[in-house]
């Protein structure tokens, strides 16, 4: 079972906002208790969002108590929220480990999409991403991840009462490299996509990689949601100094695992290809004929990303002028090329500019196989 410490909580206990379907049976087992009663477990926890086990009205007295007994439906704590002159929400949350780290919500007409991160801070350091210059503290539990989602459509529902359904799409590109916390990253990703949880289709639920090889094979293995590849540069060169991560796996080994998931799911769902414009470094045309080259045989659509400035990058955004012939040439060829509009940049809630506030920056040189130990597992 998966359990947390903290000041409220001081004795380890079981937080059930993490439990899957899976687990909630086999724990009924356990207790003797019948299978059906996982189902409307699940739906006062995600669908009604109680706090208390004692609200659960159809569900025996004595097994209310063993569960109060044995954890505990805690979500992470909001301590500010910041709201951009275009609309984006971002909320900054205390993880169970004491450290802050940010939600974003980017509304549209016709969607709501919610930006989850997976972790306080990061370890990969990518030389353009606020986040890594943050440093690493932990990785987010399953509780913490579904806690986001949790929080957002509560608060959402107040803002937007009129909707329908305020969260459509859920991406994890918020803080953290989810492929390195894959023991939560997993369970969420069940309770996301689930009837009984929050019922996003696997198409609108997007994991996003800076490229960890060999755990792309296992999210292929382990669920069917949407992949998106933080390419950023379209040689080894390049990007061995934008990315570290590159120097252990470089795009070749990074390209062919993207053509194996693709070919995981008979949908034909395309690959994200996230490459964020760097003026002056990754911008020219001759990298723009590099990366429709190393792209040819991969089903992708491709998001140019205009970079978000942050105090302290020496990095600019290129002209918008730039950015229109270098999507230009990669239309030519055949691509279907999006340049993402920049949101909440006004908060510091665009992409590459989440930073929250780590309170331990002792990890932050970790190296990323070190991270979390319990993911060797998935790394065969």
């Amino acid at each position: 079972m998966r359990s947390i410490a903290t000041p409220d909580f001081p004795l380890k206990l079981t937080n059930y906002l993490g439990f899957t379907e899976k687990d909630w049976i086999e724990l009924l087992e356990e207790c003797g208790a019948k299978r059906f009663h996982a189902s409307q477990i699940m739906k006062w926890i995600h669908h009604r969002f109680i706090k208390d086990f004692s609200e659960m009205s159809d569900i025996g007295k004595e097994f209310r108590d063993y569960l109060v007994e044995k954890g505990t439906l805690l979500e992470p704590k909001v301590r500010a929220e910041f709201v951009s002159k275009d609309g984006t929400r971002k909320w900054l949350i205390q993880s169970f480990s004491g450290s802050l780290f940010e939600l974003v919500y980017i509304p549209e007409q016709d969607r709501g999409t919610l930006c989850v991160s997976s972790q306080v801070g990061c370890v990969l350091d990518c030389d353009f991403c606020s986040t890594g210059k943050q440093g690493f503290s932990n990785n987010l539990t399953s509780a913490e991840i579904v806690g986001q989602i949790r929080i957002a459509i509560r608060k959402l529902s107040e803002i937007y009462p009129r909707r329908k359904r305020n969260v459509t799409n859920v991406v994890f590109m918020g803080m953290g490299e989810p492929l390195l916390n894959l023991d939560n990253i997993l369970p969420a990703l069940d309770l996301i996509r689930s009837d009984l949880g929050y019922g996003i289709s696997k198409r609108k639920v997007t994991v996003s990689t800076a490229g960890i090889v060999p755990a792309i094979k296992s999210l292929a293995e382990n669920a069917d949601v949407s992949l998106a590849v933080s390419l950023h540069a379209p040689n080894d060169e390049l990007r061995d100094q934008l990315m570290p991560v590159n120097k252990k796996y470089p795009l070749a080994d990074l390209l062919e695992a993207c053509r194996e998931y693709a070919k995981k799911f008979s949908d034909k769902r395309p690959i994200f290809v996230e490459y964020t414009l760097l003026k002056g470094i990754n911008d020219n045309f001759d990298n723009a004929k590099e990366l429709c080259s190393i792209l040819r045989d991969l089903p992708c659509k491709i998001n140019l990303i205009p970079f978000n400035s942050f105090p302290g990058s020496a990095f600019k955004q290129p002209s918008s002028r730039r950015v229109r012939e270098f999507q230009s040439i990669l239309v030519e060829k055949g691509y279907s090329v999006t340049v993402r509009t920049t949101r909440g940049s006004d908060i510091q809630a665009a992409c590459g500019q989440l930073v929250g506030r780590v309170s331990d920056r002792t990890n932050r040189q970790a190296k990323y196989g070190e991270i979390s130990l319990v993911n060797e597992k998935y790394f065969k």
